[in-house]
């Protein structure tokens, strides 16, 4: 199994083999980059792809002349945008007919649910849940399984990919340099995870203040409710 290790490890950590592309593939480089984010957010089956971390290394690469920043912000926020839409039509199209019938382990009434949420929270979780990792995977698939407006889903899309992209992208870009960040980039990576979810956190403890629990992922199958 020896030979399937480092393509594993490529598209695990693309970010760690980034400057190897750049030197082969030149310009080529932009186009996997874009593929890479759309993925990491367009389809539910590729959420361990790297998403913060490979913003981070690409904006740190564009600081020393190794890519375009502005071409980066450009295409990659074209990427996270048109992966979200494009996860929230799959959701859209699948939630409906998946649980028209109550399953095993998807119930109608998750789908009721879950559109409940996002009518109240929507916009909210669909910003907040771009800087979480896996967490920005499933939630614009949910919110079309929930048939959340998509008027308003693209708006807050947009803000979200927007504000993603820059905070990750152009954190690399002028603190990239700096030879602390570069000889621990791994605490770096967790520190900005961190800053990235204090949002989340803040609506979470806010939410529980207001004596609302039910502002937690509604959509999850609580536990016991799984037919046996």
């Amino acid at each position: 199994m020896e030979f399937l290790k480092y393509p594993i490890d490529l598209v695990l950590h693309f970010d760690d083999h980034l400057l190897d592309f750049i030197e082969k593939y030149d310009n080529w480089t932009y186009l996997i980059l874009f593929l890479i984010i759309f993925c990491e957010t367009g389809l539910v089956v590729t959420p361990i792809l790297p998403g913060d971390s490979l913003l981070f290394a690409a904006g740190a690469f564009a600081a020393v002349g190794k890519l375009n920043i502005g071409g980066l912000f450009a295409l990659l926020g074209v990427a996270a945008v048109a992966g979200d839409a494009v996860n929230y039509a799959i959701g859209n199209f699948m939630g409906p007919k998946v649980l028209a019938r109550d399953g095993r382990f998807l119930k109608k009434k998750y789908l009721d649910r879950t559109h409940q949420f996002y009518e109240k929270y929507g916009g909210k979780t669909i910003i907040l849940a771009r800087f979480v990792p896996i967490v920005r995977t499933f939630a614009p698939f949910l919110a079309g399984v929930g048939s959340m407006s998509y008027r308003q889903f693209a708006t807050y899309n947009i803000i979200g990919a927007v504000l993603w992209i820059s905070l990750c992208l152009f954190s690399g870009y002028f603190f990239g340099r700096i030879e602390w960040v570069q000889k621990n980039f791994e605490v770096v990576l967790l520190a900005i995870i961190f800053v990235s979810i204090l949002p989340a956190l803040f609506e979470v403890w806010r939410a529980w203040r207001q004596g609302e629990p039910h502002a937690e992922a509604p959509a999850i199958p609580p536990a016991g409710d799984v037919d046996g």
